[in-house]
């Protein structure tokens, strides 16, 4: 099975009604159809442009914004269920920070496809910014396997990608696939996600994507500088790239990398690559649970 796949180098744009954040929307959809990408990847935290759409005075304070934002939620989810029926696609929109009961606000990332909003994956690892600065909060350890007759993929948002727990989990579960939203503001930033990305994709024989936001939001503090390039990696070995680098666009340069995974390739590597890096991560990770590890010391 080869799965087309589109990840976007995603810009974040000033609206100046939420009409045309929906057409602005329905154009990158629509263009990374046509390619014929049966898989869109939109990066984490997408959805603050529509911050453009509140009062000057709620743009520019963290806490305020989290909470307004919550008005265009299920308009934001609606028009990505539409858009999702209307080109016979799986949309992993941008990542939306969403308040609870409780009052917490996690960073969310829903999955869409024909049949409209399937499920999500909320982030699980919080940056310093978001926990000392900004208010968002880890949500609790839950992980969400997404299956379609051509695959199944989990998503790892951001910095949850540089841990190795979390993609190993989905993976064990059955992913051969795994999406990397990100949001980061320099090149250190985009480098450790795309590290991680890097990481995961040879530990667990799988294919990462990377989706970033690029550009500057000077109407909105969170994610005012963003820096990143989209990529594709998998697994250097056989019948795959031997770098491990599928596909890269130029950081910052806006629009859409397309790829084509052919997912046999997976399976065959998994079986019988040069190295089993698959079956033994799951063995270290899962074969020491309860265990007691002896630890030696040695003084230089």
């Amino acid at each position: 099975m080869v799965l087309p796949v589109a990840s976007a180098n995603y810009p974040v744009t000033y609206h100046a009604s939420f009409d045309a954040w929906r057409e602005h929307t329905t154009r990158w959809v629509s263009h990374a159809a046509r390619q014929g990408a049966r898989l869109l990847l939109f990066p984490e935290y997408g959805s603050m442009e529509l911050t453009s759409l509140l009062p000057a005075e709620v743009q520019q304070d963290l806490n305020r914004q989290l909470h307004e934002l919550g008005q265009f939620y299920s308009d934001f989810c609606t028009v990505f269920a539409d858009l999702a029926g209307q080109y016979g696609v799986a949309i992993v929109a941008p990542s939306f920070p969403v308040v609870q009961p409780s009052g917490n606000v996690f960073n969310r990332t829903n999955v869409f496809a024909t049949k409209g909003l399937i499920g999500c994956q909320d982030k699980l690892m919080m940056t310093r910014f978001e926990n000392e600065q900004w208010g968002v909060h880890a949500s609790p350890p839950v992980f969400s396997l997404f299956e379609a007759d051509w695959g199944r993929f989990g998503i790892q948002i951001c910095y949850d990608v540089e841990f190795p727990l979390g993609a190993a989990v989905l993976c064990a579960a059955g992913a051969n696939i795994i999406l990397a939203p990100s949001c980061t503001e320099t090149v250190r930033g985009s480098t450790r996600v795309h590290v991680g990305a890097r990481a995961r994709a040879l530990e667990n024989q799988c294919y990462t994507l990377v989706s970033p936001l690029v550009g500057n939001a000077p109407w909105s503090p969170a994610v005012d500088i963003d820096y990143g390039y989209a990529a594709v990696y998998s697994s250097p070995d056989l019948g795959l790239p031997e770098e491990g680098i599928v596909a890269a666009l130029p950081p910052q340069q806006p629009g859409w990398l397309h790829a084509n995974l052919d997912l046999a390739l997976l399976e065959a590597v998994r079986r019988e690559g040069q190295v089993l890096n698959f079956r033994d991560n799951q063995t270290l990770l899962y074969g020491m649970q309860g265990k007691t590890l002896e630890i030696r010391r040695f003084r230089v």
